[in-house]
C-alpha cells in the first residue's frame, strides 16, 4: 500500500533541541544542540593550549614555582625540557582548536589524541602542580567525551552551510 500525499506539503515539527525543518529556500541549515559541545571543545582546545604553554613558559623561566624538585616528578626531566615539552604542546593543541572550531574531520581525531596526551602529560605533572594538572586531565575528559560523542554534527553541519553557500 503506498502512502501518497497529493496535498500541499505540511510542516513537520521539529523535535526539542533541534531547529526548524529547512524549507526549500532555506538558508540555514538543521542542527541540533549538540554541536553546541562541539564549540566547547574547540574553545577548551584552545584554552588547554594557552594554558600548557603557560606552564611551559613558567618552567622555562621560573622553576621554583612548582612544588617540588624536577627529581620529585613521575618522569625525571627537568624543568626546561618539560617547559619546551608544554610549550610546543600547547602551540599544537591551540591550532587543532582552532581547525575543530572550522569543522575539520582531521581536528576531532587530532583533538582526542591530543587530549588523551595532555591528560598523560599533566598526570606526569601532577607532584609538581597538583590541582592545576588535575583540572587540565578533567578538561581533557571532558573534551574526549564531547568529541567522541558528538562530533560528527560539527561536520555535517559545516558540510551543509558550504552546500548552500
Amino acid at each position: 500500500m503506498s502512502d501518497t500525499n497529493l496535498g500541499p506539503p505540511t510542516p513537520k515539527e521539529s523535535p526539542p533541541g533541534t531547529s526548524a525543518p529547512s524549507g526549500a529556500g532555506s538558508a540555514e541549515p538543521e542542527t541540533t544542540g549538540w554541536v553546541g559541545w562541539i564549540v566547547f571543545a574547540g574553545v577548551m582546545m584552545l584554552v588547554l593550549g594557552l594554558f600548557h604553554a603557560f606552564q611551559g613558559l613558567i618552567a622555562l623561566f621560573q622553576n621554583d614555582y612548582y612544588l617540588v624538585a624536577s627529581n620529585g616528578l613521575t618522569i625525571h626531566l627537568d624543568y626546561t625540557a618539560w617547559g619546551w615539552t608544554h610549550l610546543i604542546f600547547g602551540l599544537v593543541v591551540v591550532a587543532a582548536g582552532a581547525a575543530l572550531l572550522v569543522g575539520q574531520m582531521w581536528a576531532r581525531i587530532v583533538a582526542v589524541v591530543l587530549a588523551v596526551v595532555s591528560a598523560v602529560v599533566n598526570a606526569g605533572f601532577l607532584a609538581a602542580y597538583p590541582i592545576w594538572s588535575a583540572i587540565m586531565i578533567a578538561v581533557d575528559i571532558l573534551v574526549i567525551w564531547a568529541l567522541t560523542v558528538h562530533g560528527g554534527e560539527m561536520r555535517s553541519r559545516n558540510e551543509a552551510q558550504a552546500s548552500f553557500r
